[in-house]
């Protein structure tokens, strides 16, 4: 018998070879699954699955790039010094209140590392960020799921939840998928009605979008509060979603302890050029704004024409709510349009079975997928 049945055979007889296991809790996390790169038989034509900007990358971005690439025999700047001091000159913050990270994914997790464990609670939202549920249960600790109202944060749901055992509770302002936001006013009162060694997360990925002026990323809050903290990325507006850099600004003592915990070189070299000009490139910044002034209206009014429910979003992309009918479903917009070569994103994992999330793309991309989708439902 060869080694490969020999381990079958073990293993139908309950008498497997014993073998590294991960800890308790590890395989009760539900992987993340990113949204689909390729139509159907690989064909690709506009892929808005995954926020990313329509504009491409600055060219000041790019020329950092070509310019640190000729040296990447060296190791990064462990601290990221020149990133945030240009994030901080940009933003008016201080640089030794700033951490960067590869993503704002990572310093997600850093805070659930550094702050939670077994016994511990965090809260977030019903249709929040899917990270965030990993990252609470990769620390060991608890999730525990505030419901939402109109597809958006519920502070007094969230309170309601708050027990002696919560330790941190993050909030995506605006949410992913849904595209709502919530008021600055409510966000302060949700702060005002946690107890003080709560940690709340103020997730700002797409802060750089919104156009309300009862909006406020956080930046305020994490800057005068022991118990706030920001995070924001350069993967949607910069266009550096490939580089993998976010940053987060709060209290020193919980830069501090993030910083205890971090890898020593987290950010590439070729990362912190990338994200000192695109910061500093104001120009490219605006342009991108522009173009999403522009076509998130557009688009929810296209769509909307069609019959199709979309909900208001202050965010780069739209969420779209199909008909209960057979064939015209989430799943089968989805299929027509990768047959067509347009991703969009199924957010059945979000608890949302029948929406599709889409970015706001180029013109020629939002007028293909209005298109496909009037021909779609006929």
């Amino acid at each position: 018998m060869n080694e490969i049945a020999t381990v079958t055979q073990a293993q139908e007889t309950g008498t497997a070879r014993p073998r590294p296991r991960p800890r308790a809790g590890v395989l009760d996390i539900a992987a993340y699954v990113p949204g689909k790169s390729k139509g159907s038989h690989g064909k690709t034509v506009h892929k808005l699955s995954s926020n990313e900007t329509p504009l491409g990358t600055s060219a000041a971005a790019r020329a950092a790039i070509e310019d640190v690439a000729r040296h990447l025999e060296l190791y990064p700047d462990g601290s990221a010094s020149e990133l945030r001091s240009a994030i901080g000159d940009v933003y008016g913050l201080n640089p030794e209140r700033i951490i960067c990270g590869a993503g704002s994914d990572e310093v997600l997790s850093l805070l659930a590392y550094g702050y939670l464990g077994p016994g511990d609670e965090a809260i977030y939202c019903e249709h929040g960020f899917l990270v965030y549920d990993i990252a609470i249960r990769a620390a060991g600790a608890t999730p525990v799921v505030a419901p939402e109202t109109g597809l958006t944060t519920d502070v007094d749901a969230i309170l309601a939840r708050v027990t002696d055992k919560t330790k941190m509770v993050f909030i995506a302002n605006p949410n992913n998928p849904t595209g709502t936001y919530l008021p600055f006013e409510e966000v302060r009162r949700l702060h005002e009605g946690l107890p003080a060694d709560v940690l709340l997360v103020l997730d700002a990925a797409y802060g750089e979008y919104v156009r309300r002026n009862d909006y406020e990323s956080g930046i305020e809050l994490a800057a005068t509060a022991d118990n706030v903290f920001m995070t924001r990325t350069f993967s949607k507006i910069y266009g550096l979603a490939s580089l993998r850099l976010g940053w987060g600004f709060g209290p020193a003592h919980v830069i501090d302890a993030l910083n205890r915990i971090r890898g020593p070189f987290n950010v590439s070299s070729v990362a912190i050029a990338a994200g000192i000009a695109a910061v500093r490139d104001r120009e490219f910044v605006a342009l991108s704004v522009d173009h999403n002034d522009k076509w998130l209206p557009w688009l929810t009014s296209e769509l909307e024409k069609l019959g199709l429910r979309v909900t208001p979003s202050v965010g780069n992309f739209v969420l779209i709510h199909f008909p209960e009918e057979d064939g015209k479903r989430a799943v089968d917009a989805d299929a027509y349009l990768l047959e067509r070569g347009c991703v969009l994103r199924l957010v059945g994992n979000y608890g949302l079975p029948n929406a599709l999330r889409m970015s706001v793309g180029s013109e020629d991309a939002n007028r293909t997928v209005v298109a496909h989708l009037k021909d779609f439902l006929g």
